[in-house]
């Protein structure tokens, strides 16, 4: 342990520059929030007293090891990337706990630095810090990967991540910041506003000024802020003063604006594999083993399956699988599935507003095929999930009409009677009722004959002068009406016996048949 020159309070020397930057007594109030990311700008722009800095640079200069010199300055300069977590087994290659390390090797240091990754969850210890150590992407990161090239290049473009959640969306934004030349600050919009987003703009425009440096801004969930906030970054981006990096669950076609999108490029990481999902979760039983003092042993395969099949590709959530099914343990337990199925408790099944649509998308096409079995299925998919049952039957009304039409034209009152049900009973009663008229519908004869008219009538409508109603079918309640010829001619068809030859459509269209393809 080493007394900091500022306040003389005991850390250990590994931890001794964020322990300046971030927890110091001696340090100004405006100091304690910036973190290493800007210290350079901030001292360029005066905002920290010069007794400060002159205490931190004696102890920087003082200390006689070259290895220590070397990496505070190396420190200095990778911006706010020492600030995030270490694994155990990461530490030793980090150049901040290296320098501790040929400083002293006591058993205190040591114990502090375990005691300090113990309290971190375990999915922020496991979490990769080069693109080697990803999990997943290889069309992306792999050799070839564009993403690679880019950032091997140190040519950041302005970007949006989007994939569903514990996929590496955060990851691979700080990967980015590790491996570039580029300062590099991180918000969240559920807990960031845009005067925050502004303060952080700002300070890059003075970096940019100063020492020719860009700023990374990453910001996670950007799909909380709404369209018109998204325009905070538009005359930024256009000036090239920060390069946005953006992580959404949501589908950026329908939360992000379309300014911004022109401005980014789209990135879709695809979900992770079984595999991948076990890996992560044979890496995460090896850390927890680690942390017991036990062997090194792998994760059993069935385990490691059981848990890729209930993580729905969420890193994050298999990881978390893991460490509660480890916790729970007795000291000389072995893990087994039905500590796996105890630590999940799983009841439902959760997705996403995208992958709703996909799912209601996949049941109607399922019915429209004439496939009850899968019908079925995509069925119990969403109301497992907490689908509405009412949306659901709403749409069972809609698939009737549209894809049973005439050919069996009681479904139609099959599926209100089931949209009344739900509105009138609600769940877990009404399944059954959606479940039997899923299956009706599914296996009813198919017409499309209405529907497809329908369709060539809007789109006369739409692109056609609207044609005045001809005189002869206007209504005529009074004399002027009739003066000026209105239902003059007009063939009543009761009267006759024979079929009547009377025009029906506007002169202008009156060739057309809309059943037929023209």
């Amino acid at each position: 342990m080493f007394a900091c020159p500022v306040c003389d309070k005991k850390v250990p020397e590994w931890f001794m520059s964020d322990h300046l930057d971030h927890e110091c007594a001696g340090m100004e109030p405006g100091d304690s929030s910036a973190g290493p990311a800007h210290a350079p700008a901030k001292r360029a722009a005066g905002m920290s007293s010069p007794n400060t800095q002159r205490k931190r640079a004696s102890f920087l200069s003082s200390k006689p090891t070259k290895s220590h010199s070397s990496t505070s300055s190396k420190h200095e300069n990778m911006d706010m990337r020492s600030e995030m977590p270490q694994t155990a087994s990461q530490s030793s290659s980090n150049p901040v706990f290296q320098a501790g390390s040929a400083v002293s090797s006591s058993t205190d240091l040591e114990a502090e630095r375990r005691r300090h990754n113990l309290r971190l969850p375990l999915a922020e210890r496991l979490r990769p810090l080069t693109l080697d150590q990803f999990v997943g992407q290889h069309k992306l990161i792999g050799p070839q990967g564009i993403l690679r090239a880019l950032i091997e290049s140190d040519q950041i473009p302005s970007m949006i991540f989007w994939s569903s959640p514990g996929i590496g969306k955060t990851t691979l934004a700080r990967i980015i910041a590790r491996k570039s030349s580029y300062a590099f600050k991180e918000l969240s919009a559920v807990t960031q506003n845009l005067p925050d987003v502004k303060k952080v703009i700002d300070e890059a425009g003075n970096l940019l000024r100063l020492t020719g440096k860009r700023t990374i801004l990453f910001l996670d969930e950007i799909h909380r802020f709404n369209k018109a906030q998204q325009d905070v970054f538009l005359p930024y981006l256009e000036r090239g003063q920060i390069i946005l990096i953006g992580a959404t669950t949501e589908n950026p076609s329908f939360r992000l604006n379309s300014a911004l999108l022109s401005r980014c490029r789209v990135f879709q990481l695809e979900p992770l594999s079984a595999d991948e999902i076990a890996t992560i979760a044979s890496h995460a039983y090896q850390l927890k083993r680690e942390d017991a003092g036990h062997a090194a042993a792998n994760l059993d395969p069935g385990i490691a399956a059981y848990i890729s099949s209930v993580s729905n590709g969420d890193a994050r959530a298999a990881i978390n699988i893991v460490d509660l099914a480890m916790n729970s343990l007795p000291k000389s337990g072995a893990l087994d599935l039905d500590c796996i199925r105890q630590a999940l408790q799983r009841t439902h099944v959760v997705y996403g507003v995208e992958e709703h649509f996909d799912l209601i998308s996949a049941l109607h096409k399922s019915v429209r095929g004439s496939d009850d079995n899968a019908a079925l299925y995509w069925l119990g998919r969403m109301l497992q999930g907490g689908d509405d049952p009412v949306y659901i039957a709403r749409r069972l009304v809609r698939m009737a009409s549209e894809d049973i039409g005439l050919a069996d034209s009681s479904a139609l009152p099959l599926a209100m009677s089931t949209l009344h049900a739900c509105q009138a009973i609600g769940m877990p009663e009404c399944d059954t009722i959606l479940a039997h008229c899923t299956v009706y519908l599914a296996r009813a004869p198919k017409s499309v004959e209405s529907y497809k008219a329908f369709k060539r009538v809007k789109a006369v409508v739409s692109a056609e002068h609207p044609w005045p109603v001809p005189l002869h079918l206007r209504n005529a309640p009074t004399r002027l009406m009739k003066e000026l010829g209105y239902a003059e001619g007009y063939k009543y068809n009761p009267d006759y016996d024979e079929p009547v030859d009377q025009e029906y459509l506007p002169e202008q269209i009156k060739n057309y048949n809309f059943f037929k393809d023209s």
